[in-house]
């Protein structure tokens, strides 16, 4: 089973971004979720949300 959350370090090597790029990007998303009223963990991501902003896909896409 995957992790629930990407690291920093996993966004970055998946983006191929800095590690700064990395941080402000996952600071991003853990902002909107945190504005829809989601918990979040500081540094890390939901590994869902951040395949749904970045590749537009739903889970039921993803395994088809």
């Amino acid at each position: 089973m995957d992790n629930l959350f990407i690291s920093t370090s996993e966004a970055k090597d998946s983006l191929g971004v800095s590690q700064s790029k990395a941080y402000q990007i996952i600071h991003e998303l853990n902002a909107e979720l945190k504005k829809k009223g989601f918990m979040v963990v500081s540094g890390r991501v939901s590994r869902r949300y951040f395949i749904e902003r970045f590749y537009g896909m739903q889970d039921e896409e993803k395994e088809a």
